[in-house]
């Protein structure tokens, strides 16, 4: 009972620390309008580790923040001081059941990375397999609950904004970064999403996924294959034609591989930025191994083909705590996407985006439709090393939000890491368009996915149908005019707006019915009081009629006022 107590009274404490930094930085209205990053910024790292985590998730999230609050959130970092070896110790045991020494023939006691989540160890199996050891600090993932629970009570705490002026919508961003902290702290998760990428791409070409063991794995450690290597950042500067002719090399080999886990496994890496891809030096014993990825159009199929030699260089993805996964309908519409957008079919682009959203009211197609083709206008007239893909998607989350549109999870996700890996292309390549990359995979994707020889045959079909019917046209038409002239046929027309006309309409029509109503009262009170010289009663109702009539146009009056009002400012807007 007297721990309960002391935890209660902790929970208090931090809360009101809590309430007090979001004040202090006015953290609410800033977020709400996406005002002032870098108060933000001041805030979540003076909250500590587990909100700092969260603004390096929203830094990862261009579909929740705009462009400015990604850029200011890269810039926190941890400051975490590592635990002790004695607590290390402590950790594996308790996640484990087995000592340290039980496990490994070498352990280095002090770790070379430490972040807020945990801290990474260089080791050495008993059979003298190099690993690396992730081991979470002490009781993280109670901390992360807790300051989760106590900032949604905070934040329902603080002043309130009104969400017609906001430009988030802090409870669904609070869903999804809770969510994706709770995943990333989730180690057999990360496991189980390691195995599975492994599987999938190790010894693809020039790619390498270091091997999960799985059977030294708990809750709270995670064991990898260690890899060498250096960040991909490194390469960025180049001096020499080879190098550069490398990159060009590394920049379509990452473009394949990645529209390869989108449209065959998919299955794709959510973070693919240059701290999570190694340059590293191929093994001796592979220069000669390995299958590089290719896609055949001959056979419409995406296809793999053996490869007698490789570069003596390799890639190497690192940290799955961050993964996507899109279902075979997802990935069809993704597909679509692709291919509309590098046709510049601004009707087929409006469908294709119709297809990745989720309806949440009432949505006016042919204005949809219109809007998103002025808006896609600048974007299609630009190459791709000229889009600012954060501003972009930003931009196009909320036009779909402001058409009742919601992009589906998985599909912001998988925009967000396409703009990631497009920065890190364009640094190795700038001359490199990963639509154009994209296009092919799309076309065979699709090619594969709906059988190009049944289509051929559906084609045929449908050609000898159009001709077989060309002959019955004139025939048809007669009948058609013959009906039109009888009165049994009925014509719908449908135009841009209608729906505001008709409210409006209807609008007019209830304020003159009003209007007719008010004039029949005050001519009758005005009869009432006119003979009301003998009845005093009549008089007062004559009066009464006056009083309702005069306070229905002082409401109609105000009404009207304030309905322009609203108008202006939302026109100004």
């Amino acid at each position: 009972m007297e721990n309960q107590q002391q935890a209660e009274i902790k929970q208090g404490t931090r809360l009101r620390e809590i309430i007090a930094v979001m004040r202090k930085y006015h953290f609410i209205s800033n977020f709400y309008h996406q005002r002032d990053p870098e108060a933000i910024c001041n805030a979540l790292q003076e909250l500590g580790p587990t909100f700092i985590k969260l603004g390096q998730i929203l830094s990862t999230r261009p579909d929740l923040v705009s462009a400015d609050y990604v850029r200011a959130l890269r810039k926190l970092q941890d400051q975490v001081t590592a635990d002790s070896f004695a607590s290390v110790q402590q950790s594996f045991e308790e996640a484990t059941g087995k000592t340290i020494a039980a496990v490994f023939k070498e352990f280095d006691q002090e770790p070379f990375a430490s972040a807020s989540i945990g801290q990474v160890h260089h080791a050495t199996l008993l059979d003298g397999t190099p690993v690396v050891v992730k081991v979470q600090h002490p009781a993280v993932t109670q901390l992360v609950n807790t300051d989760l629970a106590l900032l949604r009570r905070a934040v329902k705490m603080v002043k309130y904004v009104p969400a017609n002026t906001a430009v988030v919508d802090l409870d669904r961003t609070l869903d999804e970064i809770s969510s994706s902290l709770l995943s990333e702290i989730n180690t057999l998760q990360e496991a189980h999403n390691g195995e599975e990428f492994y599987r999938l791409n190790n010894g693809q070409g020039i790619f390498a996924v270091p091997k999960v063991y799985p059977s030294y794995c708990a809750p709270r450690i995670l064991v990898n294959q260690a890899m060498t290597g250096k960040s991909i950042r490194q390469l960025f500067v180049v001096t020499t034609d080879a190098e550069q002719e490398r990159n060009r090399s590394l920049a379509t080999a990452l473009v394949r591989n990645f529209m390869k886990q989108v449209f065959v496994d998919h299955f794709f890496h959510a973070d693919p930025h240059p701290g999570n891809i190694l340059f590293a030096t191929a093994p001796a014993g592979q220069l000669e191994a390995g299958r590089e990825f290719q896609h055949s159009f001959k056979h419409t199929e995406i296809t793999y083909q053996q490869q007698r030699s490789l570069p003596p260089y390799r890639l190497v993805y690192l940290d799955f705590g961050m993964m996507g996964r899109l279902t075979p309908v997802m990935a069809d519409g993704i597909a679509e996407v692709v291919l509309a957008l590098t046709s510049k079919d601004q009707h087929r682009i409006a469908q294709a985006v119709l297809g990745i959203c989720n309806q949440t009211g009432e949505l006016d197609q042919l204005r949809f439709t219109k809007e998103l083709a002025g808006f896609m206008r600048p974007y299609l007239a630009e190459g791709l090393g000229q889009i600012d893909f954060s501003n972009m998607l930003y931009r196009i989350i909320r036009f779909c939000e402001k058409n009742h549109l919601q992009i589906k999870p998985e599909v912001t996700m998988l925009i967000k890491a396409f703009g990631t890996l497009e920065s890190t292309v364009a640094r190795l390549d700038p001359d490199i368009s990963m639509m154009a990359v994209a296009r092919p995979f799309g076309l065979a994707y699709l090619r594969r996915k709906f059988k190009a020889r049944d289509l051929a045959d559906d084609s045929l079909f449908k050609l000898w149908s159009v001709l077989e019917s060309a002959g019955q046209l004139p025939e048809r038409i007669d009948t058609a005019l013959d009906t039109f002239n009888s009165g049994d046929i009925e014509v719908k027309l449908r135009y841009p707006g209608q729906r505001q006309l008709l409210k409006q309409v209807e609008r007019v029509a209830n304020r003159l019915l009003v209007v007719i109503v008010l004039a029949a009262v005050i001519l009758g009170s005005s009869l009432l009081i006119e003979s009301s010289t003998r009845h005093p009663h009549i008089y007062h109702l004559g009066v009464f009629g006056y009083a309702i009539s005069i306070g229905v146009i002082i409401v109609l009056i105000v009404s009207e006022l304030w309905h322009r009002i609203r108008r202006w400012h939302n026109n100004k807007k």
